[in-house]
């Protein structure tokens, strides 16, 4: 027989506080909580203490408690790497179908940033020689996710971003930005790198950040309407993997 884990006692009566309130609909009195847990009034105000000063928990005017801002905090993250992970099936179906390394972006606090890359040695990622956060303008992925926001967010991100000159073929003028309309997909071609071409589309999700999956293929290729359907088909199954944490049919 193995041998038993060692278990720490005050950490599992702490996680029991939290299911405590968490099942008194999310707030609950010292007394209340005590009774539920089991633990004696003085252990639980002790308890209770620490995890209101540890953020998991909040102590109201009236003096009961309530989930404090840690338990989001992990919640949103968990839930996002979650997401990534049952997305990334979708990811690499849409990496064989089009044979080029596929890039999914988030717009996360005023930002625009890679959250995955999924390539092959049939498929290899190209060199992100500028930050895409700074090169929004340039990039299939940037301008995707750029067409999809409301417009003073839009000039606010533009006014924080200069549109660098990256190629002869970067437009730097926002009046003349060629932004996808909804349901539509974004071009790069050749304007973040000399003979680097890119498609993308929209991922929507229910109350989630704006994002954008994007496929680097050749410049001949991405004007097929094939491809076009594939890549949507593809944001369609990505989006639904983060929307519902479940990866998609």
């Amino acid at each position: 027989m193995g041998a038993r884990p060692t278990l720490i006692q005050s950490v599992q009566r702490a996680l029991r506080l939290l299911e405590v309130i968490a099942e008194h609909n999310g707030r609950a009195h010292p007394k209340e909580i005590a009774r539920a847990a089991g633990l004696s009034l003085t252990t639980t105000y002790h308890l209770l203490r620490t995890c209101a000063h540890e953020g998991w928990l909040q102590r109201l005017d009236d003096g009961s408690y309530v989930l404090g801002h840690r338990i989001d905090l992990v919640r949103e993250h968990g839930t996002a790497a979650r997401g990534l992970a049952h997305a990334r099936p979708a990811l690499e179906w849409l990496r064989d179908e089009l044979c080029g390394a596929v890039y999914l972006a988030r717009y996360l606090d005023g930002e625009i940033v890679v959250a995955e890359i999924v390539d092959s040695a049939r498929a290899p990622r190209i060199d992100l020689w500028v930050g895409i956060h700074d090169a929004g303008h340039a990039t299939a992925l940037g301008k995707c996710i750029l067409g999809q926001l409301a417009a003073t967010d839009r000039e606010d991100y533009l006014a924080r971003h200069p549109l660098h000159d990256l190629t002869p073929r970067t437009v730097v003028d926002r009046r003349r930005l060629q932004l996808p309309p909804p349901g539509g997909i974004a071009v790069d071609d050749g304007e973040y790198a000399i003979g680097v071409s890119c498609l993308a589309a929209a991922v929507v999700t229910a109350g989630g950040p704006l994002g954008a999956v994007g496929v680097v293929s050749a410049p001949t290729v991405m004007r097929q309407p094939s491809v076009r359907r594939t890549l949507l088909a593809g944001a369609e199954r990505v989006s639904h993997a983060l929307t519902l944490g479940v990866p998609a049919p």
